[in-house]
């Protein structure tokens, strides 16, 4: 069962960067999973650990290129970077502090930002990086 679909809709042209949000949408995927087959809460510290350090790793892939290619807005996306994870982490507190199920909102939240991130945020550094990196 999916929550997101990949589409080309939502490459950048950077095969890296592209297969790691696969990965993300992915790792989305099986908590929207376990969710549905109402075992969520026997996976979700597990779950919510991969998520945040894949999402590490990705933001960290992203990052350097960005860094090394002189993206104008890097400072602006890292800081869109730095509250994702705080997010994450918050989320992660919670739920080890109560061990509630996960709700359709945190679904929604990473779902949409997820989205959003990468259809706006992203885009925007795909035409930047595309003059130096061509796929």
């Amino acid at each position: 069962m999916e929550l997101i679909k990949w589409t080309d809709a939502y490459s950048v042209g950077i095969k890296e960067i592209d297969n790691q949000h696969k990965g993300l949408v992915t790792i989305i995927n099986d908590l929207f999973g376990y969710m549905s087959k109402g075992k969520a809460k026997n996976n979700l510290g597990e779950i919510f650990d991969h998520l945040t350090d894949y999402t590490k790793l990705h933001f960290s892939t992203e990052e350097k290129i960005l860094a090394k290619y002189a993206y104008p807005d890097f400072f602006n996306h890292k800081k869109e970077h730095v509250e994702f994870v705080n997010k994450l982490v918050t989320f992660k507190k919670n739920f080890d502090e109560s061990r509630k199920e996960v709700s359709i909102e945190i679904l929604s939240f990473l779902r949409d930002w997820l989205l959003n991130h990468i259809q706006l945020s992203d885009k925007k550094y795909s035409k930047h990086l595309r003059i130096y990196i061509e796929e």
